[in-house]
């Protein structure tokens, strides 16, 4: 294969930074993902070096907002467009001033966040960030319900911890996990929150899978409906809702300590657990959120998240047009991997999730001085 040359490739980075932060901006702008990035191919006489001329490609669900985004994007610095690429832990302490510095895309909120905490504080807390960011910022928790749940356990904001999909689908089937959504994006419309990080689509069947309670079943076909139900559910009251963990986690171990291999072929991949991905991308999910397992049979070399080619089979074979987002860069299966940040970005995500922030502004910082980010 003939090499590309440097000058070259530092073009095709910058590209790939700006396609990736029209995505970005298309989320906090204009409703909460209302870009689609359906891009497959450039043409032949594209100029890298300028976005503004760049023809769009493709149609999807929030094409009518490419012009939009782009316009914003020619507005913002480098150091901004970086910031906006990046998702964080909400900060213990200067979280505003934080913000001003980083220009970050957005929070990433976590129970400790929120304990105590009344109706009228949260939202006072949320909203003073709007009111410091040049650009209204994401604002995300993971409210899977069950095991894995940020603002429910408060009973301030909650009269009871959301269930898990499991428990919601034996007491009363679709129709409750219909019910539990409306009421979950009620909830967190109201704090200003407007991303939420699930639901688990992801297939298990056995009691000792990593994912068995924060997933609905070992069934590839109720696994599916769920995807369709909280997509639909969801739709107009204020909250995005998160596809995860691409392209499945089956039976895989825990990537926060450690790194996992997933040796199933690619026809079972694509026969199960693809399924409920395929599923809710065409009921109209806004996000995706990929893993760090590594997959033999698409990618033999790199965790999911920082793999070229699993991102290629989410655009390309089941033409997602949304928002890729990470499952937090700061795991162990992620971040053991040298400039993880950076080749999360070139991988084809949209949006880099991390709960080490200081680790993330240097890795973005150090790419962006040696021109890998420019």
């Amino acid at each position: 294969m003939r090499k590309i040359k440097k000058k070259r490739r530092k073009k095709i980075k910058k590209i790939m930074l700006a396609f990736s932060i029209l995505g970005l901006l298309a989320i906090v702008l204009f409703g909460i993902s209302k870009l689609d990035l359906n891009i497959k191919a450039l043409p032949n006489d594209v100029s890298l070096g300028e976005i503004e001329e760049v023809k769009w490609l493709g149609k999807g669900i929030f094409e009518e907002y490419y012009d939009k985004a782009n316009k914003k994007l020619s507005l913002l610095t480098l150091d901004e467009k970086i910031g906006q690429l990046l998702l964080v832990s909400y900060p213990s302490y200067n979280q505003v001033e934080a913000l001003k510095k980083y220009n970050f895309g957005g929070y990433l909120f976590f129970e400790k966040d929120f304990r105590y905490k009344s109706l009228p504080s949260v939202k006072k807390m949320i909203s003073e960030l709007d009111e410091v960011s040049k650009i209204p910022i994401l604002t995300a928790v993971d409210e899977e319900g069950g095991t894995v749940v940020r603002v429910s356990t408060n009973r301030n904001l909650a009269p009871a911890t959301f269930k898990s999909p499991r428990t919601l689908y034996k007491q009363g089937g679709f129709d409750k996990i219909k019910e539990d959504t409306i009421n979950k994006s009620k909830l967190l419309s109201e704090l200003g929150i407007n991303l939420n990080l699930a639901p688990v689509v992801d297939i298990a069947g056995n009691t000792w899978d990593y994912m068995y309670d924060r997933s609905i079943s070992g069934d590839k076909e109720v696994a599916a409906n769920y995807a369709k139900t909280v997509v639909e559910a969801s739709k107009g009251l204020g909250v995005s809702y998160t596809l995860k963990h691409f392209p499945g986690y089956g039976n895989n171990v825990d990537t926060h300590t450690g790194t996992s291999v997933d040796k199933r072929s690619y026809e079972d991949l694509m026969n199960k657990d693809i399924v409920p991905f395929k599923v809710g991308i065409e009921a109209g999910a806004e996000a995706v959120m990929v893993s760090h397992n590594i997959v033999k049979a698409i990618d033999k070399d790199n965790p999911a998240s920082l793999s070229p080619e699993i991102h290629k089979l989410l655009r390309g074979e089941l033409g997602f047009t949304g928002v890729i987002i990470t499952d937090d860069i700061a795991m162990y299966a992620a971040s053991s991997v040298k400039n993880a940040t950076v080749n999360a970005i070139l991988a084809g995500n949209d949006r880099v999730i991390t709960t080490n922030n200081v680790a993330i502004s240097n890795d973005s910082g150090e790419a962006r001085n040696s021109g890998e980010l420019c």
